[in-house]
């Protein structure tokens, strides 16, 4: 079993792990450190059979701003995949609880989550376009699963970050908090499935998100495949040196 990491914080309540991301001088963007402490987390949630939900939280200022660029992509996890979350095969809910904000990984995460609670303040967006890459963590599909497809790829393709209450009204949030509320709001869901028959919980989540994820291969084939169009292009190079360099872009279009 790994060594606690001081970069993601466990607690039981009752039946429900929750799963507090601590790298909060970073927004929570994940880097290998941080990947390996939530896939320990995820790990610990699935193996554990007193465990029968869980609440992934990023605490009071921002649940994730996504990958780390300086990680240059090493966040992938043997059980997990990508922040060691991405691909998992769970049988046990996971509630997301948002503050803040939910930017690119960070909003691939909470699509990978199977209910969401978020306080009205919270922000989700896919801003990868605006720095010359792409989303490669599910989002390419799963938003079009969570999201009408012309919202999706209005999120997608303008990089524009969209409000907790729209998140809500279209249905990617199932319940909205005051600021600060969010942890509660989502333990008190994640309790009552818990209250539930777990053989009962983890049949239906098996069979609905077996459902959802029967084009995941399609949707991981077409995500590599957009990623390769991209990966060696001078405006991803720039992109990303410009975010280092914290000035704008200059798109080339090669």
């Amino acid at each position: 079993m790994n060594a606690p990491s001081p970069l993601v914080e466990t607690s039981r309540d009752g039946a429900v792990l929750v799963i507090t991301l601590r790298r909060e001088h970073k927004r929570n963007a994940v880097d290998r450190q941080l990947a390996d402490a939530m896939d320990a987390a995820f790990n610990l949630l699935d193996d554990d059979p007193a465990l029968l939900a869980g609440v992934l939280t990023g605490g009071d200022v921002a649940f994730s701003a996504g990958s780390d660029l300086a990680a240059r992509g090493d966040y992938d996890t043997e059980r997990g995949g990508q922040y060691g979350i991405i691909r998992r095969k769970r049988a046990k809910p996971l509630v997301a609880a948002v503050e803040g904000l939910a930017l690119g990984g960070g909003m691939e995460i909470v699509l990978a989550c199977d209910m969401v609670v978020a306080a009205e303040d919270a922000i989700f967006g896919l801003p990868e376009v605006c720095r010359g890459v792409l989303p490669t963590c599910g989002a390419l599909f799963r938003a079009l699963q969570a999201l009408p497809p012309n919202v999706a790829r209005e999120l997608v393709l303008t990089g524009e970050p969209m409000s907790a209450g729209r998140a809500h009204a279209l249905g990617l949030v199932n319940q909205l908090t005051p600021k600060g509320r969010s942890l509660d709001a989502a333990l008190r869901m994640a309790r009552r499935i818990s209250e539930n028959a777990p053989l009962s919980v983890q049949a239906c989540l098996g069979a609905m998100n077996g459902l959802l994820a029967a084009t995941d291969a399609a949707g991981w084939e077409a995500t590599r495949t957009a990623y390769q169009a991209i990966v060696n292009s001078r405006d991803t190079k720039e992109g990303v040196q410009a975010f280092f360099e914290k000035r704008p872009p200059r798109w080339q279009g090669v």
